[in-house]
This record gives C-alpha cells, sequence and structure tokens, in this order.
C-alpha cells in the first residue's frame, strides 16, 4: 500500500518553506498517520480515527 500525504489547504500548499506550521495526514488504513510537514522525514504518529476525531474536536473547543 503506498501511502499518500496530505496537507491543509491552509497551509499554503506545495511542501517545505514557505507553508507555514502544519500536520500531514495520511490513510493508513485502520490508523490514521500524522507527521510534520516541515519534517517528512522524522517519522509519524498512527492514530484510530475515533481518537483523531476526539483530538481535533478537542482543539476546536467543541
Amino acid at each position: 500500500m503506498k501511502i499518500v500525504w496530505r496537507k491543509s489547504s491552509y497551509s499554503g500548499g506545495g511542501t517545505g518553506g514557505g507553508g507555514g506550521d502544519c500536520v500531514e495526514v495520511a490513510d493508513l488504513g485502520g490508523a490514521v498517520g500524522v507527521r510534520d510537514s516541515k519534517a517528512p522525514d522524522g517519522g509519524h504518529l498512527s492514530i484510530d480515527r475515533a481518537s483523531l476525531l476526539a483530538l481535533v474536536q478537542e482543539f476546536k473547543g467543541s
């Protein structure tokens, strides 16, 4: 399975330099991968979808 990383359009698009602070996400099948867009070779976290949703809702203050 090829992992395809996606970055928010709010980050300014593109990869590296000038894109602002951003994370990238990827569908890992049973989980979601999350990594730093400025350090894509630095590894990633794997998190289940329900936990990621809870984290995003916490950040949004929902």
